[in-house]
C-alpha cells in the first residue's frame, strides 16, 4: 500500500512540476510578445493555456482519486490538498498570461509611450517567484518558501512605481490615457501573479510544518 502510495504521490509531482514549467514558458511568451509586439505569438500564446487547464483537471482527479481509494494520513493528506490548492493557483497565473497577451492584441502596434522597464522587471521577478515557490514544494523547504514569499513586497513596489510614472503620462496629456490604462492592466495583472505564487509559498509552508501563515 505505501509504494502505491508513494507512487501516486511523484506521479502527480511530476505533473505540478510540467504545469509549474508550462506557466513560466506562458510569463516568457506574453511579455515577449508585449515588448515585441508580436500580435501572432500574443494569439499563440493564448491558445497555449488550454495545456494548463488540462493539466490542472488531470492532477486534480488524481489527487482525489488518491484520497479516495488510498485513504492518505497526516502528512501525506496535507501534501495532497495543497497540490489542489497550488494547483489553482498555477491556472490563474496562466489566465494572468493569456489577459496580458489579450491587451497586447488590444494595443496592436502602436509605440510605446516610454520604454518599458518595470513592467519587464516584475515579469522577470515573478517568474523566478514561480519557479523557486515550487522549489520549495520539491524540497519541502518551508524557509525557502518564506523568502519567496517576501519577494512580494519587491513586486508590489515595482508595480507602485509603474503606477505612478504612467499617471505622470496622463497628467502631461490626455491622450496618452488608454495606452496607460492598458499598461496598469498589465502590471495589475504580475502583481497578482507574484500574489497567486504567495499563495503556494503559504501552502508549502502548511505542507511542511501543519501551520498556517499568511503574509
Amino acid at each position: 500500500m505505501r509504494s502505491v502510495l508513494d507512487e501516486r504521490l511523484q506521479e502527480i509531482e511530476e505533473l505540478l512540476l510540467k504545469m509549474g514549467s508550462q506557466v513560466e514558458e506562458q510569463i516568457d511568451l506574453s511579455l515577449k510578445a508585449l515588448m515585441t509586439k508580436d500580435l501572432e505569438l500574443a494569439n499563440r500564446t493564448i491558445g497555449l493555456d488550454k495545456r494548463t487547464d488540462n493539466l490542472e483537471l488531470s492532477i486534480e482527479k488524481k489527487c482525489l482519486d488518491l484520497i479516495a481509494l488510498q485513504q492518505p494520513l497526516a502528512g501525506d493528506l496535507r501534501k495532497i490538498s495543497s497540490v489542489l490548492k497550488i494547483i489553482t493557483d498555477l491556472e490563474r497565473i496562466g489566465d494572468h498570461c493569456v489577459n496580458i497577451s489579450k491587451v497586447t492584441i488590444e494595443m496592436g502596434s502602436e509605440p510605446f509611450i516610454k520604454p518599458l522597464i518595470d513592467i519587464p522587471e516584475m515579469a522577470k521577478l515573478v517568474k523566478g517567484m514561480v519557479r523557486h515557490s515550487l522549489d520549495s514544494y520539491v524540497k519541502a523547504n518551508a524557509n525557502l518558501a518564506i523568502q519567496v514569499a517576501k519577494r512580494d513586497d519587491l513586486v508590489d513596489d515595482l508595480y507602485e512605481r509603474v503606477y505612478v510614472d504612467l499617471l505622470e503620462f496622463v497628467r502631461k496629456d490626455d491622450a496618452n490615457t488608454k495606452q496607460v490604462v492598458n499598461l496598469l492592466f498589465i502590471g495589475r495583472y504580475l502583481e497578482r501573479i507574484a500574489d497567486h505564487t504567495t499563495n503556494i509559498c503559504e501552502r508549502v509552508i502548511y505542507m511542511t510544518t501543519g501551520e498556517r501563515k499568511h503574509f
